[in-house]
């Protein structure tokens, strides 16, 4: 593994375990960690901020490699398991309905991140931990949907502002959460963003059915659902927080669907995408740390754009996946504000964003009094310099 010497022990094996296939190589160098081990606090704790403490519980298991293992951290790991198999049951159960209930109005359902992957590579055994249910729905058709979903006892958390419900299919790549009985789902209208980019509409086309409950559902092609899961870890790391979980996603896919994932067209894809860089630097760590096998054409692509920089980062996040100061508000700022089509759309959006509604002004500031949250209001006013700022 390349840099190495710059990674403790602890999270160089929680590095390895990432991932379902192992050579005997692997688990060579796993059980060589396991022998060194010291601070298993830190690795379990470490394994359940990135998400992928069921998953290490699991490979351990099987592998038959926990029994030097102290403890509590097993327990730990092995609880994590049993919690991720037991909401991903609840959450499977709930998309049923969902499911069940849209289909009945011909709306076609593309399911999407940790329930597409749990149900298509992991194998339905609770190691792709997820919290929500994420499903893409033609932008034509979202809103429909979502008044469905609300006749039928779904709540809405709070839109931001009264501009932002004009345009709701046009801004993020989400509508508000939904949320029934402790499940919250995700219409998802946009993936890829820009204005002429028509990724999302190939992904949805493209699309495959399976079951869910006795329901059909429609699964992305590997391919595409690779880059897709690329672009959505990047924008994680725009927003300073990155998951082990979410480059185990990676592996797993290309683990699965090597040939349908790594040829050319993955390369003409990213770049229709407008994210052949993005695409390079999520895979160098794939090669250099997780030894992922790549022609030579593909090497030769992710060299090209080599960006130390984001290496760096990868570290970082490594020890702090998450609940990280903000690096660039402004930038993240302009950055969606540019993937919503339309002059006046964009208009409205900022509107929203400088002018929300008390209620989400209460809520923001923490205060309760609506004549003193209006004193808040000219702070918003702050944002239009984000516009600006380099």
């Amino acid at each position: 593994m390349k840099s190495e010497v710059r990674i403790s022990d602890e999270e160089h094996l929680l590095l390895e375990l990432c991932r379902l296939e192992f050579s005997d190589e692997q688990i060579n160098r796993i059980n060589s960690l396991l022998a060194v081990i010291t601070d298993w606090p830190y690795f379990s704790n470490l394994a359940n901020e990135h998400g992928v403490a069921a998953l290490v519980w699991y490979n351990l298991e099987k592998y038959q490699l926990h029994s030097e293992i102290p403890e509590a951290a097993a327990y730990f790991l092995k609880c994590t398991l049993m919690r991720s198999l037991g909401r991903n049951t609840f959450n499977t159960e709930s998309m049923g309905e969902v499911l069940r209930l849209l289909n009945a109005e011909n709306i076609k359902i593309v399911i999407l991140k940790g329930m597409a992957l749990e149900n298509s590579v992991y194998g339905n055994q609770g190691l792709r931990q997820m919290s929500d249910v994420d499903i893409l729905i033609n932008r034509d058709e979202c809103i429909k949907a979502r008044k469905i979903l609300f006749r039928n006892g779904y709540v809405s958390l709070p839109v931001k502002s009264f501009f932002h419900k004009l345009i709701l299919a046009y801004y993020g790549k989400h509508l508000p959460s939904l949320i029934k009985n402790g499940t919250s789902v995700e219409i998802h209208h946009e993936l890829f963003g820009g204005r002429k980019n028509l990724m999302t509409k190939m992904l949805y086309n493209s699309s495959y059915m399976l079951e869910i409950k006795g329901e059909k559902a429609w699964f992305p092609q590997p391919q595409i659902f690779f880059l897709y899961l690329v672009k959505h870890l990047w924008l994680h790391e725009m927003n300073n927080e990155s998951q082990l979980r979410l480059y185990t996603d990676l592996i797993v896919l290309i683990e699965k669907h090597n040939y349908e994932i790594l040829n050319y067209n993955l390369l003409k894809c990213a770049s229709d995408a407008g994210m052949s860089e993005i695409l390079a630097w999520h895979l160098e760590p794939l090669r250099d740390i997780w030894s992922v096998s790549f022609p030579g054409w593909l090497n030769d692509f992710i060299d090209k754009w080599h960006n130390e920089d984001f290496i760096d980062r990868f570290f970082f996040f490594l020890r702090s996946p998450k609940n990280n100061p903000s690096g660039d508000k402004a930038g993240f700022y302009r950055h969606i504000l540019a993937e919503i089509p339309g002059f006046h759309r964009k208009f409205l959006f900022i509107l929203g964003d400088l002018f929300p509604t008390v209620s989400f002004m209460k809520n923001r500031y923490k205060c309760k009094s609506t004549w003193k949250v209006l004193l808040y209001y000219p702070h918003r006013l702050g944002k239009v310099l984000w516009l600006f700022r380099k």
